[in-house]
């Protein structure tokens, strides 16, 4: 049996068992990874893993189990399993299979064939290492790492729907360390891409984490201030990270979001857009079909500044008298739940050297530490490090220092540079953001 056949078997055997609905997921998936430290292969792991998981319903009442045993002979044991959970937890009149989805998109090259030997991973490790190492100021590298996976997710509903995709990663990192004692540095780099084509050469992130390291060498706690701050690409991510929170189905149904109120309503400066897209080629996050079988679409969540819709799967839509937009994610063993797929935010006109020139005293950020967001209020605290902005140009590091806000008025006073680079599931351009509290000395 293919897996589409298997997942067919474990429907028929739920539906045998009693239940009014079902579905399925089968995921395998094997992964290749080598970490390399102090000049030699410290670690090699290869892995290989497949979860079974199936979802059925009494009624009102859903229950999910998942194996790792793809024996037919034991579908209807597993499925009346389900069932006995199912018929004894609470009723959830919300949850439930959507309608027959269409077909799901294809075309969206996520695959590539070219499966790296552990040689070929060996001596990529080895050129970002010496790439770190060759930065002036760098005292040692503290790890590096390269890696491959393959993951196949089949998925089936009793509603009829029956489909398949794979996707590959590749993905490559550096750490390196500069200083020494009590004034040593660490700053980082890395990579993710589903092609191998597409991800960075060694010796440029070797050279970014080295170049990264050095640069934060003696940082100086600055003065309590209100000023702008200025995010780098790799941290401004976390502003959509809490817009995607903050706009997720079951957030607003719940009550529990900042945003709860403010559909339709400007929240961004005005030309500000933020896209969610399932179907970007070679996106990190593209799929044909979500969780639960939806193709979704590409969709602008921001237009104008002005907040056009919510993440949904189908029980937090029928929560809210609204249809799934294809944004259900989850595993085998358990149930779907709003998830932003590609996401990003559109660049904006200026480069960011211009973003920067006018701001005489300002902050630069590079690297946050901890979560601190209010999830209903909105209110912003986070740990953060990087560089004072003097006169438009980036000077003496800092760290150990606050950064605070609310979000709202954080959106708000945002404005974007024109240097958005797909590097990740959620991206974003270098960002401006005005009148941030730095809290430091």
């Amino acid at each position: 049996m293919n897996d589409t056949e298997l997942l067919a078997a474990l429907l028929e055997a739920a539906r045998a068992a009693g239940a009014d609905a079902a579905d399925a997921m089968l995921v395998r998936s094997g992964s290749l990874g080598l970490q390399r430290r102090a000049g030699r292969t410290e670690e090699i792991e290869r892995s290989d893993s497949r979860e079974l998981g199936l979802r059925v319903f009494a009624g009102p009442r859903p229950a999910i189990v998942s194996a790792t045993d793809l024996d037919p002979a034991g579908f209807l044991r597993l499925a009346e399993r389900a069932l006995a959970m199912a018929r004894v937890v609470p009723e959830d009149r919300d949850a439930g299979l959507g309608p027959e989805p269409p077909p799901p998109r294809d075309g969206l090259d996520l695959v590539c064939a070219a499966e790296p030997t552990t040689e070929a991973l060996a001596a990529w490790t080895a050129a970002a290492e010496d790439a770190a190492r060759a930065v002036p100021g760098v005292a040692a590298v503290d790890a590096v790492s390269a890696g491959f996976s393959r993951a196949s997710i089949t998925l089936a509903t009793s509603a009829g729907f029956a489909a398949s995709y794979v996707r590959t990663a590749y993905s490559g990192a550096a750490t390196a360390i500069a200083g020494e004692g009590t004034g040593m540095q660490r700053d980082y780099d890395y990579a993710t891409t589903t092609h191998q084509a597409d991800l960075d050469p060694p010796e440029a992130i070797g050279r970014r984490a080295g170049t990264r390291a050095v640069a934060r060498l003696a940082p100086a706690r600055p003065r309590t201030a209100r000023l702008p701050v200025v995010y780098d690409p790799r941290v401004a991510r976390s502003l959509l990270s809490h817009l995607a929170a903050a706009i997720s189905g079951e957030a607003v149904a719940e009550g529990t979001s900042f945003l709860k109120d403010r559909l339709g309503q400007r929240i961004f400066a005005p030309g500000v857009l933020v896209i969610d897209d399932p179907h970007r080629p070679r996106g990190l996050r593209s799929r044909p079909f979500d969780g639960e079988g939806v193709a979704g679409a590409r969709r602008e969540l921001v237009a104008d500044g002005r907040l056009q819709g919510w993440l949904l799967d189908w029980r937090s839509a029928r929560r809210l008298g609204l249809a799934s937009t294809g944004n259900a994610a989850r595993r085998p063993g358990g149930p779907p739940g709003p998830s932003a797929a590609n996401l990003w935010l559109a660049p904006g006109a200026l480069s960011p050297a211009a973003l920067m020139a006018d701001i005489g005293e300002g902050l630069y950020v590079t690297e946050l530490i901890g979560s601190g967001v209010n999830p209903i209020t909105g209110d912003y605290s986070r740990g953060a490090a990087g560089f004072l902005i003097r006169n438009g140009d980036i000077a003496e590091p800092v760290a150990e220092i606050t950064i605070a806000g609310n979000l709202l008025d954080m959106f708000a006073h945002l404005t974007p540079a024109d240097d958005l680079a797909f590097r990740h599931g959620i991206d974003a351009p270098t960002l401006r953001i005005e009148g941030m509290t730095l809290a430091g000395a």
